[in-house]
């Protein structure tokens, strides 16, 4: 299929995380871009500032479409009755979803789509590290920043291949379509599946449901490539068609850790010492391999490589330590991902005391019914605190929690819960750190806690 060409595009909800990178990605790539939003914070403000794309003011601006551009962006964080989306639709102007904008760009190239409730951006960013550091021209489009990649998404004419980290999540407001499904794959990854989005997926089976759409559209001679462990991912991925699609199931790499280092064992290169650690990153390394292998890396380059990757940020990410303690941040907020990242640090460090503090966050986490799923999520932790500000639970207009639930939700009658954010610092301020690990996991902010007079009360 052909792709469009556009000189002009206008984004709206330019701010967003993920679309304010687009534009970036378009206006490097020479293309006039203009855009709107409520509100825009920082980095984007500033990265759409230095770039000249910043919106004079914030708010919609429906006579900013009178100009016609050829093509209109549309964030999932703008409601369908957005005025500029009005607007747009009364001129009859093409307009896109991120994921359909994506497609649009791409379909003269491979693309690779990484899907899963958790473990995508690792994956995706591993695979991006093996290629940039082989030298070889890819696009892509990831829901994090990268170390080594200035932009979270890269959009060129030459790159022969496109790595897609492929959210489950809906396109936009209209369509209501999960992301990944408008990617159209050639190689796709299932790295498990976890119930998540209760507010979009109401059970596990509609859940799931989008991951066996996402398998089928495995098109011939295409691969899927799956955690053969995971009983949900085995469900979608069981080989329908094998005469025309590989179906590739991967597992967690042969390793063993010493003095806390993870060493993995491969046939021909030896023993390889890596910086990442837990289960579900080796696997993570085994679900990257495969594609990588796929795309024509030879497993000593992809070693290689590997040896200088540190990891993607807020994933388990080390932001701190010393001779007594190490401090990691996650972005983990899932269930899954919670008791994966909770029993790996444990794990590398089994003589010491783990700290493990979760702020629920999400609407799914902060949802009375969906409190189960965290069941024994925290066993591991020597501490377990979970954190929730009210407020987040007011503004959502949902149900309060209370600190019974909590605990019964999770299974656990040593979990602290705690709904003021003064009070966590202070109770983290007083913790004796000798010989103990922290591990901080949300896909918020605490209430912006002060990160860095916590390490200096740490370290």
């Amino acid at each position: 299929m052909e792709r469009k060409e556009f000189n002009y595009i206008h984004l709206i909800a330019i701010g967003g995380s993920i679309m304010h990178n687009l534009a970036l990605a378009l206006h490097d790539k020479g293309l006039k871009v203009t855009g709107s939003d409520d509100e825009i914070f920082e980095p984007a403000k500033s990265r759409l500032a230095a770039a000249g794309i910043l919106p004079e003011q914030e708010g919609w601006f429906p006579e900013k479409l009178d100009a016609k551009p050829d093509a209109v962006i549309l964030g999932m964080h703008a409601r369908p009755d957005n005025p500029e989306l009005l607007k747009a639709q009364e001129l009859g102007l093409p307009i896109f979803s991120f994921p359909e904008f994506i497609y649009e760009q791409a379909k003269d190239k491979q693309r690779i789509v990484i899907g899963g409730s958790h473990g995508k951006t690792s994956i995706t960013s591993l695979i991006m590290h093996v290629l940039q550091h082989q030298h070889l021209k890819f696009d892509y489009a990831v829901g994090a920043q990268l170390q080594g990649f200035d932009r979270m998404v890269k959009l060129t004419e030459d790159a022969p291949i496109i790595i897609i980290e492929g959210d489950e999540y809906l396109s936009d407001p209209i369509k209501r379509v999960p992301k990944f499904h408008l990617y159209h794959h050639h190689i796709g990854v299932i790295s498990g599946i976890s119930w998540d989005h209760i507010n979009v997926f109401p059970s596990q089976d509609v859940y799931r449901e989008q991951f066996r759409i996402f398998a089928e559209m495995t098109p011939k001679a295409g691969a899927l490539i799956y955690d053969k462990d995971d009983e949900q991912a085995q469900l979608v991925s069981i080989p329908r068609t094998p005469e025309t699609v590989a179906y590739v199931g991967y597992g967690v790499h042969e390793h063993s850790i010493r003095h806390g280092k993870t060493i993995l064992h491969t046939k021909k290169e030896g023993d390889v010492e890596i910086q990442l650690f837990g289960e579900h990153n080796l696997r993570n390394i085994s679900a990257a391999k495969e594609v990588c292998k796929k795309l024509g890396v030879k497993a000593h380059d992809f070693y290689e490589a590997l040896r200088t990757f540190k990891g993607a940020a807020k994933r388990l990410e080390n932001i701190g330590e010393n001779s007594q303690s190490v401090v990691f941040r996650d972005f983990a907020h899932a269930p899954s991902k919670v008791k994966a990242t909770t029993e790996a640090v444990k794990r590398q460090y089994p003589q010491r005391h783990l700290v493990a503090c979760l702020e629920l966050h999400t609407f799914s986490s902060l949802n009375k019914a969906f409190l189960p799923q965290y069941k024994a999520a925290l066993d591991q932790a020597d501490k377990p605190i979970v954190y929730f500000n009210p407020a987040t639970i007011a503004h959502k207009r949902m149900e309060m929690l209370t600190e019974e639930e909590i605990k019964a939700g999770f299974g656990n009658s040593r979990i602290q819960v705690i709904t003021d954010s003064d009070v966590l610092e202070e109770e983290l301020h007083n913790q004796n750190w000798s010989n103990t690990n922290l591990l901080l996991m949300s896909s918020g902010t605490f209430n912006n806690l002060n990160l860095e007079s916590l390490l200096k009360a740490i370290l």
